[in-house]
């Protein structure tokens, strides 16, 4: 006669020993298994230079695995603007140091990073939102480290002009994106005659407070 088992309690094998417990995953950790062995290959460990890394426009969740990869394993991080940087790791549940790197400080600054750039580091530079060097400070910190022999690697995402791009419903191709526009006023309308006859769509960036104006 076939004895019949006892009722299992919930969390309970058959053994009457606890099963282990699964607590939630961390931020910006993969949910499951295969996403952590997927993680780990594409994360390789980091080969020294310097990465410009895209980060979020208005949503925090709009950054790749591999920009979480590489801003996890760097080790160093050149913000625009620290605070906002820090607010970016700690949601995705990162923490590396991270440096000032804008336009005041490009000079001195850029030359620390070189350095430590020369001498076998990886370093990743971040904008406030957005891609960096694309109307953000970095385009002599990229020159001066190719000058000095050093990788430079993109890793690519978020862009203002490009979503702009593709919610203008204008042609895609073509286009010329011209940046930020001077600040003067004369300045400004020599410089939108110049365009008049550019057979392309236009990117242009400019400071809310200066539309209004307008």
């Amino acid at each position: 006669m076939r004895r019949k088992s006892p009722h299992k309690r919930p969390g309970q094998r058959g053994d009457d020993t606890p099963s282990a417990t699964t607590l939630p995953p961390r931020a910006g950790e993969p949910r499951d298994s295969n996403a952590k062995d997927e993680a780990r290959q594409m994360t390789p460990a980091l080969t020294p230079g310097l990465y410009l890394v895209a980060t979020p426009i208005g949503n925090a969740a709009d950054i790749s695995l591999r920009a979480l990869a590489v801003l996890r394993a760097v080790d160093l991080i050149a913000a625009e603007d620290t605070r906002v940087t820090a607010k970016l790791l700690a949601i995705h549940g990162l923490a590396r140091p991270v440096v000032s790197y804008r336009e005041a400080n490009a000079a001195t600054a850029g030359e620390d990073l070189v350095r430590r750039l020369a001498a076998g580091q990886s370093i990743a530079l971040v904008s406030d939102a957005g891609t960096p060097l694309i109307a953000d400070p970095g385009e002599r910190l990229v020159t001066a480290a190719l000058a000095a022999g050093v990788a430079v690697t993109a890793v690519p995402g978020p862009s203002a002009p490009l979503a702009a791009l593709l919610l203008s419903g204008l042609p895609t191709a073509p286009h010329f994106f011209l940046g930020f526009l001077p600040a003067r006023a004369t300045e400004r309308r020599r410089v939108i005659a110049g365009l008049r006859a550019l057979e392309a769509t236009l990117l242009v960036l400019e400071a809310p407070h200066r539309l209004a104006e307008g």
